[in-house]
């Protein structure tokens, strides 16, 4: 029976990664045309060109911009979110997670949408703003914010509830109490959550393609090269893209790991 389970993850796994395998090979081939899939040498002339590529660049720096930002603020939100619907009864702390997990559950297309409409209404109230960078940040703030909840909810429900009460009594102020006793608490959580909405932000087409009105991201770019003369180029692109995305989630689960095992010893010690 392990026999036949291992066999089974290894073919889900090929069937999964080959084709990115596929990809990050061939982003280091020095054919000229996506056309030939045969291997031609070895080269990163595919790199030096994205480099060059003045769109690519804009592309990625409108990217950055907008998934630090909307990490920040929604990592912010989040936290403070997280912080009130945990202080909730039982029943009232459910039906706002249930209303907070909602844009996770829904589509993005859905999403999208909606958005888009709103972010018009809004912009033709406001005398015809066209949609931009703003809108994205927006967007994006708004499905990062759920993620960033459910990271710091568990940590503030393994938190002693009286520490912050007896930080007071002790002579702090609200706001030093929290800072000095439960932000030390829930940091791992506020960084698991801030990573996750960045790496969402980059990754995101679906929502940004419908609130981007002349803002141009990665994803849209990459999207737009696909429409086009498909250039190796985008083997390179999203090769980049892939190990990105990569990095950010083996640090996410890292430290999850990591938290995982501390509160293991200290159930242990205790």
């Amino acid at each position: 029976m392990k026999t036949i389970s291992r066999i089974y993850s290894a073919i889900l796994f090929l069937f999964l990664y080959a084709p990115i395998f596929v990809l990050i090979v061939f982003s280091f081939n020095n054919s000229t045309t996506m056309s030939r899939s045969v291997w031609s040498g070895f080269s990163f002339k595919w790199y030096a060109q994205l480099i060059q590529d003045g769109m690519l660049l804009n592309a990625l720096k409108n990217t950055l911009i907008i998934a630090v930002v909307a990490a920040i603020i929604s990592t912010v939100l989040g936290t403070a979110a997280a912080i009130g619907i945990n202080g909730m009864n039982k029943w009232m702390k459910r039906m706002v997670m249930n209303v907070t997990n909602l844009p996770m559950v829904n589509p993005d297309i859905v999403t999208g949408v909606s958005l888009m409409l709103l972010f018009v209404f809004v912009a033709k109230s406001m005398g015809n703003v066209s949609l931009g960078m703003f809108s994205l940040i927006l967007a994006h703030i708004t499905f990062c914010l759920p993620y960033v909840i459910l990271s710091v909810m568990p940590k503030l429900r393994q938190m002693d509830s009286h520490l912050y009460e007896a930080a007071q009594d002790l002579g702090c102020s609200p706001a030093l109490a929290f800072f000095k006793v439960v932000l030390p608490e829930i940091v791992p959580g506020v960084v698991t959550g801030m990573i996750m909405a960045f790496t969402l932000s980059i990754d995101d087409f679906v929502i940004s393609y419908f609130t981007s009105g002349t803002t141009q991201t990665l994803p849209i770019f990459i999207y737009s090269m696909t429409r086009k003369r498909i250039s190796p180029e985008i083997n390179a692109l999203s090769t980049l893209l892939f190990g990105t995305i990569m990095v950010l989630l083996i640090i996410v689960n890292f430290r999850q790991s990591k938290d995982k095992k501390a509160e293991e010893n200290l159930m242990e010690e205790a």
